[in-house]
């Protein structure tokens, strides 16, 4: 499902369902929420929502880790 979805338009039922899941796959193999939010040009908090409602397992923010001064 690599092609953009009409913004604004609900997505509801089995295509939700086959959304979710391969957003979920490609989340699993590395992408991230930014990417695939930008390729089905729909927003960062709703593929967000679609892989917490798909079970995915959210990785924590990247960047520089702050080191305790010590």
């Amino acid at each position: 499902m690599a092609e953009t979805l009409r913004k604004g338009t609900r997505v509801t039922g089995d295509e939700r369902s086959d959304l979710a899941s391969d957003l979920k796959r490609r989340y699993d193999n590395g992408e991230s929420i930014r990417s695939l939010a930008a390729a089905t040009g729909r927003s960062y908090g709703f593929v967000h929502r679609l892989l917490t409602e798909a079970g995915a397992t959210l990785r924590g923010r990247g960047g520089a880790t702050r080191r305790s001064r010590g």
